[in-house]
């Protein structure tokens, strides 16, 4: 089994709803991002996948996140956009990619 990290950061704000204190409040963060994929084959080039191309997927979300509000953002319009739901989010959008490889997001 292979697996490979690339990071990734946005800054945004947020509105934790129904969770009490401080965090109902508008507030924001510098989030720090994380991807992992994994493969059990490598490529003929001898790799899992090409970083350019796993970091050039993960800007692309990350653009549509980065200086927003993120309640105003379809997927966090009816839940809360916690670090659990972005960490979702980040996947859910990755995953297709990984349709056409042959690594698995984690």
């Amino acid at each position: 089994m292979f697996e490979v990290t690339i990071k990734g950061s946005f800054s945004a704000a947020h509105i934790l709803r129904e969770i009490g204190g401080k965090c109902e409040n508008l507030h924001g963060h510098n989030f720090a991002v994380e991807v992992s994929v994994r493969s059990e084959r490598l490529t003929a080039q001898g790799v899992v996948i090409d970083f350019r191309e796993l970091k050039s997927y993960l800007a692309g979300i990350l653009e549509g996140l980065d200086h927003c509000f993120l309640n105003d953002i379809p997927p966090f319009a009816d839940r809360n956009p916690s670090s659990e739901h972005i960490a979702q989010y980040i996947h859910d959008q990755m995953k297709p990619r990984s349709r056409k490889r042959a690594y698995t997001p984690l």
